[in-house]
């Protein structure tokens, strides 16, 4: 089914590159993504998506183009619709050649069907953004407020500087894990990876070298085997994992080994998880610097963003591919 995801605008190259884990993407514009997806109920575990839609048409960002789709659309609804419009910046609003109500209005009057502009059984949109106008049908909104609730201060056990709920989710989204497959995060902490890995069904297993981290994240997990291992000599079988996720430590408030410098840790970290990973999965990874030189000696690197936390912390997000 082809659809079209409105995106978050919190970063520029994550929430399309999510997408991925649900969906094949055919055409991007500012926080607007059309991809081919075969179960489209799947897209409710994207977290930098705000709203899934039916891709029914698209034209020229004017109101003569947009009316003519309609007409060849010639679309009738039996059940009470709105119709909406959102004009993305770098649209023709900034052009003064069209505006939202134009277009809202449009929809109203060449849809044969009762129009119900609160709390209507079906909404339909015009989404302009740079040079198209994408015609669709709301399918589902994303639940993004659940994110929120999660937030690591209300967790039974809490340690300063953890990934928010919906960067963790991301993060396990990037690596294409599925249901019933194994995902290891061997710097699990206080556990928000694993979290968000066990609401979609995934076998989560953490790992830390600190015995303080190992207590407090369980109290925070709820099926996840957690082990107390040296992420450089993992007590886990050669390929046995199907993905792996995780926030590199920073060196700071962090238990390592005395002996490591963290330029040997990424080393000897990436060449275990090199190690336990099956062939053609991925590792998503996180440092606070980038460390392409050395994750190039271990694996493919086949993306590469960045998440500016604040001044002082750019986060480096790798997907990794062995």
């Amino acid at each position: 089914m082809k659809l079209l995801f409105e995106l978050s605008g919190e970063n520029p190259t994550l929430p399309v590159a999510e997408i991925a884990c649900v969906a094949l993407v055919l055409d991007t514009r500012p926080q607007v993504a059309v991809a081919e997806c075969p179960k489209p109920e799947e897209a409710k575990r994207l977290a930098m998506t705000h709203v899934v839609l039916e891709y029914l048409g698209e034209c020229n960002p004017d109101i003569g183009s947009f009316r003519r789709l309609l007409s060849d659309l010639s679309l009738t609804t039996n059940k009470l619709f709105a119709g909406r419009a959102k004009l993305v910046h770098e649209s023709c609003q900034e052009k003064n050649t069209c505006s939202q109500r134009e277009f809202e209005c449009m929809i109203g009057t060449m849809i044969s069907g009762p129009v119900q502009l609160i709390k209507p059984d079906e909404e339909y949109r015009a989404i302009i953004s740079g040079d198209r106008c994408y015609f669709v049908k709301v399918l589902f909104r994303i639940d993004r407020g659940g994110y929120d609730s999660r937030n690591p201060g209300k967790r039974d056990f809490f340690h300063p500087g953890v990934m928010m709920p919906r960067m963790a989710r991301t993060l396990v989204n990037l690596s294409l894990c599925r249901s019933g497959a194994v995902l290891l995060d061997p710097f699990c902490g206080t556990g928000g990876i694993l979290i968000e890995a066990e609401m979609l069904g995934i076998c989560a297993v953490g790992s830390d070298f600190d015995p303080l981290m190992i207590r407090g994240c369980k109290e925070n997990v709820q099926t996840s085997s957690l082990l107390l291992a040296d992420t450089t000599a993992l007590p886990l079988q050669d390929r046995s994992v199907d993905a792996v996720v995780t926030d590199f430590p920073y060196g700071q408030s962090v238990c390592i080994k005395k002996t490591d410098t963290m330029e040997r840790l990424y080393h000897d970290a990436l060449d275990e998880i090199k190690r336990i990973l099956k062939p053609d999965c991925r590792a998503t990874v996180v440092t606070h610097k980038d460390i392409s030189g050395i994750a190039t000696q271990h694996m493919t690197i086949i993306q590469h963003h960045t998440q500016r936390v604040h001044k002082s912390l750019t986060r480096h997000i790798l997907v990794l591919k062995k």
